[in-house]
């Protein structure tokens, strides 16, 4: 049921830091108490056909899109939402659009993203618990989620437990509680159960309390908030991506050509996905390919949140960006080895004050592969470009969750194709942005959720 608390919070205006949103906390006595009966829940859903909730989903994705919602006691547009998720957020309206209709395409496609996650396994076998050959247990009777507010892109990766008959608890991000609600109540008016979802905007023991509930979790952060659960097998945890671009020695001598999609790839979305390229190693011309990348991208400034052409983002937390431009130049100081490429084409400081708010600019550096900023990752356009021997490729890259492989040698693709260290990969110029909705982007959800049981029937 709906709940107003006692205990709130105030999320500010990303750029007057006035007070934009009041939101309800739940406190973990309530959480403990509600997630005491998890059975129901998944009972409700367990008796939906799997056709039926896709169905729901793919009605959804339009409503989510076009049609005005309530938030709290009042009604939100779609137009309503993009200001609201710009104003606690800063991002600008056309990534937030954008981001919109990649929740939309998720939704709309859920047959599709069913079928890659469970290659092919028919939807009646989900209903039946078992067909020829194959039966299916769930591990947990919910998925709880520890939800962030970079970009509200990565909702899309919890819209298939709904559909593989899963409850959802929900602790949303402090400054984006907008786009996990939205997506609850467009479910709704398609006609999922309202005992699918649960939503509890709470704080850092709340969202603890909701994975130690919970039979099975999913946890989004940096390092430091997401190392307490790195080990714990019920719990898929979503960090740093360290994504990169690898160019072979067959193609290094063509690098201009594929520019554009190393452009898409570290800058695309401000730069704050896990997919976004932070890294580019090729065997030659690093120096030229960073000078051209730090120039292309130097065209980036901040903008108007309703310009069209807004692509970067500012911080909500003036102090966040300072602190991680400090980070990046207390690691120039400390090691050599690494210049600062895009200081010569765009302002000498980094850290810019645009309009109230704070703008780390898109940035560029060239290093050896033994510098510390080799492999970082930070939340706006930020790349290092790293000379490496093809050879050292890709063990010396370290864990990639998507990698655009510039390459036609057979052997350097066999090599990338058997790396454990892989996660998504795209030969040829496809920006690593670009997924698929018929294969898992991070972990398969279905492995997460259900078990696979020999099974004989006479």
């Amino acid at each position: 049921m709906p709940y107003r608390s006692l205990d709130i919070i105030r999320t500010p205006h990303y750029r007057t830091r006035e007070d934009f949103v009041e939101i309800s906390q739940a406190n973990v006595g309530l959480i403990r108490r509600d997630l005491l009966d998890q059975q129901s829940a998944r009972e409700a859903l367990a008796e939906i056909p799997t056709a039926e909730l896709i169905a729901i989903s793919r009605r959804a994705a339009d409503i989510f899109l076009n049609d005005t919602l309530p938030i709290g006691d009042a009604p939100q547009s779609p137009d309503d939402y993009v200001r609201q998720l710009a104003s606690t957020t800063g991002m600008p309206h056309a990534l937030a659009r954008r981001n919109m209709r990649k929740i939309h395409a998720a939704l709309f496609e859920m047959e599709q993203v069913i079928s890659g996650l469970t290659r092919g396994v028919p939807l009646d076998i989900l209903d039946r618990g078992f067909g020829t050959g194959l039966s299916f247990y769930a591990r947990t009777q919910s998925l709880g989620i520890v939800l962030p507010s970079n970009s509200p892109g990565v909702h899309s990766l919890w819209t298939p437990a709904f559909a593989l008959k899963i409850p959802l608890i929900l602790k949303p991000g402090s400054a984006e509680p907008w786009t996990p609600y939205r997506m609850i109540q467009a479910l709704l008016r398609a006609g999922a159960p309202p005992a699918a979802f649960s939503y509890y905007p709470a704080d850092h023991a709340g969202g603890g309390e909701i994975l130690r509930q919970c039979g099975r979790g999913m946890v989004f952060g940096d390092v430091s908030s997401t190392r307490v659960w790195a080990n714990d097998p019920r719990v898929e945890v979503h960090g740093p991506g360290y994504s990169k671009i690898v160019i072979g020695e067959d193609c290094a001598d063509d690098w201009e050509k594929y520019l554009d999609a190393m452009v898409e790839s570290i800058a695309a979305n401000s730069g704050r996905s896990c997919v976004n390229a932070s890294g580019v190693w090729t065997p030659r011309h690093g120096n030229k390919i960073a000078e051209a990348l730090a120039e292309r991208l130097a065209k980036i400034e901040p903008k108007a949140e309703d310009d069209p052409g807004a692509k970067l983002s500012p911080f909500a937390d003036a102090n966040v960006a300072a602190r991680m431009s400090s980070m990046i130049d207390a690691e120039f100081a400390a090691t050599p080895g690494a210049r600062d490429v895009s200081a010569a084409y765009r302002s000498p400081d980094r850290l810019v004050k645009w309009e109230g708010c704070s703008y780390l600019l898109p940035t560029i550096v060239a290093c050896d592969v033994e510098h510390p900023l080799a492999n970082r990752e930070y939340l706006f356009p930020f790349a290092s470009v790293v000379e490496v021997p093809e050879a050292r490729m890709p063990e010396i890259l370290g864990p990639s969750l998507a990698v655009m492989a510039l390459t036609n040698d057979p052997g350097f693709r066999r090599r990338l194709l058997s790396s454990p260290l892989v996660g998504r990969l795209n030969f040829g110029p496809i920006p690593t942005m670009q997924i698929t909705w018929d294969q898992p982007h991070e972990g398969n959800l279905f492995d997460h959720l259900y078990a696979r049981r020999a099974f004989q029937a006479a």
